[in-house]
């Protein structure tokens, strides 16, 4: 039972649970990047440069299509490409989703220009040694 009671208050530590939030947070702000990123930058990439950056892809092997019994074409073996457009939007997600959460640790972590500076753990633990030693 000290097993399950052990897990219980790791699972329900305050860590633990802002760990997921944030995960949860985090998944939802990259289908908001996503979108951003598919439906804003893309077109408009796409527009500047002349080309559908999503279509953009190397051709390794183009497909083989061969007739069927009815007389329809159907392709028997598959194109093998390289999606090289997804994989710069993808770059461009990354960079977007880097950028926003850099803007948000600084912000977070914005120090005081009032605030002591902070005194050396060492300083401190010496400190305690002192106060220890005059008991």
């Amino acid at each position: 039972m000290g097993m399950i009671s052990e897990f219980k208050k790791f699972a329900m530590g305050g860590s633990l649970v802002e760990v997921a939030i944030a995960f949860v947070m985090g998944m939802a702000f990259n289908t908001v990047i996503k979108a951003f990123t598919g439906g804003i930058v893309s077109p408009l990439l796409g527009y500047l440069l002349g080309v559908d950056l999503m279509s953009l892809k190397k051709v390794l092997r183009e497909p083989v299509m061969a007739m069927n019994e009815a007389g329809i074409p159907v392709e028997t073996v598959s194109e093998i490409s390289v999606m090289y457009g997804a994989f710069i939007m993808a770059i461009i997600d990354f960079i977007l989703i880097a950028f926003v959460c850099f803007m948000v640790i600084k912000s977070v972590l914005k120090k005081d220009p009032n605030a002591a500076p902070a005194t050396p753990a060492n300083e401190v633990l010496l400190g305690e040694i002192r106060d220890l030693l005059k008991k």
